[in-house]
């Protein structure tokens, strides 16, 4: 009898183990993951040489969204880009990008925001930087990627956006990565904060990154992948999977700072200005 109770004592003991370790195993999503699943640089800045990004690389985007029939750039942002190296510059081995709190053109503010259409545009393949962010309430810096629109044919959101960093200024340890599409644009995004355990993003630079190939977007941070967002994705948000965007067409690369919006609020008495993004690199890579 004591023999038989220690048998099924034993056997218990074994099937909690096994039950256990299967509960581990499925909840590890900060386990690190091999960063670069695509090995080819098809583009690489690190920002080493001239005053001015390059222009083989970047042209500048300037104003406020007017010229462009969006004013305040569709989010009621309050900056004005300029091509000044008092907002974009190369110095010390990296792009600099800042936000300054300034009369200018009748506005109160003036910030930078690069891109490389026209210049370097790549469908799928992995896009990443190695950014350090500003801090301070109503800052919204922002690392992405748009569709090409064939020359003012398409608009947004048809053409897509691969939002792979934004970030709330007044949360210096949160970013998030998005997806904006016909049915998931603006505020209705598919979208996935990344919290920083024990470290802010605007004391040490970090690695963003997105991993993209057909039906699938990977998220990054340094070695960390902690969101993939497919079609699937969309029909969880009941928007039709064909809606998605992301195997139609290349897409170019936007690094910017901006101040104010619907996003992020608008500037306090306590923010403190000038703000400064720094990128000590971007490549992208391709799987051929």
């Amino acid at each position: 009898m004591n023999n038989n109770k220690k048998v099924i004592q034993t056997l218990a003991l074994l099937t909690l183990v096994i039950a256990i370790g299967g509960i581990v195993a499925s909840c590890n999503p900060d386990d690190t993951q091999v960063v670069t699943n695509f090995t080819n640089i098809t583009m690489e800045d690190n920002f080493e040489a001239g005053e001015t990004p390059n222009p083989a690389f970047w042209s500048y985007e300037l104003g406020n969204g007017e010229a462009q029939g969006i004013p305040g750039w569709g989010n009621n942002e309050l900056q004005f880009y300029t091509d000044r190296t008092e907002n974009v510059k190369v110095e010390d081995g990296m792009l600099k990008i800042t936000a300054r709190q300034e009369s200018f053109e009748g506005f109160g503010y003036t910030s930078g925001r690069i891109l490389t259409k026209g210049k370097f545009q790549q469908k799928y393949g992995r896009f990443e930087a190695r950014i350090r962010l500003p801090w301070g309430q109503g800052l919204w810096p922002a690392f992405w990627l748009l569709g090409d629109d064939n020359d003012g044919a398409e608009i947004w959101p048809n053409i897509g956006e691969i939002d792979i960093m934004e970030n709330r200024g007044q949360e210096p340890t949160l970013i998030t990565g998005s997806v904006h599409g016909p049915g998931y644009s603006g505020g209705d995004s598919i979208n996935k904060d990344y919290d920083l355990v024990n470290d802010r993003f605007d004391t040490d630079f970090h690695i963003f990154g997105v991993e993209w190939g057909p039906n699938y977007i990977n998220y990054y941070v340094d070695d960390v992948l902690y969101n993939q967002i497919t079609p699937e994705s969309l029909e969880e948000e009941d928007v039709d999977a064909a809606n998605w965007v992301f195997n139609d067409r290349e897409f170019y690369i936007i690094l910017n700072v901006a101040v104010g919006g619907n996003y992020v609020g608008f500037p306090s008495a306590e923010t403190v200005f000038p703000q400064t993004m720094e990128v000590d690199y971007v490549r992208v890579y391709s799987a051929d």
